[in-house]
């Protein structure tokens, strides 16, 4: 679910050899709940984002920015990793690495991260069913919703996995019935 494939390659490595560095120091939650915590905080603050990603700015006062905003809410490891990210200068990779450290993470613990687009959103009945439904179809211990609203597909939704698309969208069925129709009425 990465983006680009250049930026991947780069940050599978830092997010790897911190999963293994969590898991060898038995810190794997701590770790994991900052990063999650940190996700959420970085869509909330584009500016701090924007900031880091500065080629610009100077090493030391993107460390000086993290030391004020994050040091005292995170823990002492993955605050250290950041550091080192900014000394790397691969600060700017953060919600590359956030994404496939999770990802790690939600795959050792059978945690389904799944796509879904909906003409309108869900309510937490209709999240809660699609969930249940999804486990039985998955066999995962747990699935994780990553839902887009996307009223261009008129009704319905659209599951995307790792392997598969299930396309429930009333755009999809309506495009279906054109080109049946198409062929259907060639003369």
């Amino acid at each position: 679910m990465n983006g680009n494939p250049l930026t991947s390659k780069i940050a599978d490595p830092y997010a790897r050899a911190l999963f293994d560095f969590s898991v060898e120091k038995n810190i794997m939650h701590q770790i994991t709940a900052d990063f999650q915590n940190l996700e959420i905080f970085l869509n909330e603050t584009p500016e701090l984002v924007e900031y880091l990603n500065n080629p610009v700015v100077k090493q030391e006062a993107k460390g000086e920015i993290l030391a004020k905003t994050l040091k005292s809410q995170i823990n002492t490891e993955t605050f250290k990793f950041l550091m080192v990210l900014v000394e790397r200068d691969r600060i700017n990779l953060l919600s590359t690495i956030i994404t496939s450290y999770l990802e790690l993470i939600y795959q050792t613990a059978s945690i389904k991260m799944i796509e879904v687009s909906t003409a309108s959103a869900f309510t937490n009945l209709q999240k809660n069913t699609l969930i249940q439904k999804l486990k039985e179809l998955t066999n995962a211990r747990e699935i994780r919703l990553i839902i887009t609203v996307d009223p261009s597909l008129i009704g319905g939704f659209l599951i995307k996995t790792e392997s598969k698309v299930i396309d429930f969208t009333v755009k999809n069925q309506l495009q279906k019935l054109a080109k049946h129709l198409d062929t259907v009425l060639e003369i």
